[in-house]
């Protein structure tokens, strides 16, 4: 039974998060009866990981198992042709290596969040970015961000309801930069904790706002406690930006 790779684009702004939950619309259940309309299998495919309610993915992989050996690219067409027209792109298709697992093979994750920072609102980018009208201090927030790379309990930047054995992550890549009225927030690690770059993204806009300092941001990780959270950005401007193998 061979095993294909598919690496995905798409816009969770319809979506009721990755994960199949019963009738509701995911993007799990638009693949498999998209798999399902081109092979006639009925499975569950895996995921390098879950993206929550209106987060969007601009590489999430997946492996599916089909009866059938069938070319990579005509698996990729027939996916893409079944998928129009939901917002849910395969990218790439690829037989998988032996061994290959989509969760547990991969070897880091990352995650881009991107702030629409300026007066106007959104037309282009609505609901694609955080609209933050007031100037963010760039600088000040890359600075705080460095006091998150590295091996941490994570506690405070973890959501309550998340089901992680441990809050100890180790944060490779925490980085902030602005190209034009977009600031741009990259992290990465092996894997995160459920709502991790939201909740740090959230506390690292109140960093630069002003409101706080990076001792502040460094003060509430070491606090190990979810009220010493700032606000959580919202979903619309996360991205799973790619998955390492």
């Amino acid at each position: 039974m061979p095993r294909y790779r598919l690496d995905l684009e798409y816009d969770g702004g319809p979506y009721k998060g990755f994960q199949a939950q019963g009738g509701l619309p995911t993007v799990q259940a638009s693949i498999e009866r998209a798999v399902k309309a081109f092979s006639g299998e009925s499975l569950r495919l895996q995921a390098a990981g879950r993206t929550d309610t209106g987060v969007h993915a601009l590489q999430q992989v997946i492996h599916v198992d089909l009866g059938r050996a069938w070319p990579p690219d005509v698996v990729r067409n027939a996916l893409n042709a079944h998928l129009a027209p939901e917002p849910i792109a395969v990218t790439a298709a690829s037989v998988a290596p032996d061994g290959f697992h989509a969760r547990f093979s991969a070897t880091g994750r990352r995650y881009l969040y991107r702030i629409l920072n300026r007066p106007a609102p959104p037309s282009l980018e609505k609901g694609r970015a955080w609209h933050v009208k007031k100037t963010l201090d760039v600088a000040a927030m890359n600075e705080a961000a460095a006091r998150l790379v590295g091996h941490h309990d994570f506690t405070t930047f973890r959501d309550a309801d998340c089901q992680a054995k441990s809050p100890m992550k180790t944060l490779d890549l925490a980085g902030v930069f602005r190209e034009g009225d977009e600031v741009r927030l990259a992290f990465a690690a092996r894997s995160f904790l459920h709502r991790q770059v939201r909740s740090m993204t959230g506390s690292l806009v109140e960093v630069g706002a002003g409101r706080w300092r990076a001792d502040d941001l460094a003060a509430a990780l070491e606090a190990r406690d979810r009220t010493a959270c700032g606000p959580v950005a919202p979903a619309e401007g996360l991205y799973l930006a790619g998955v390492a193998y």
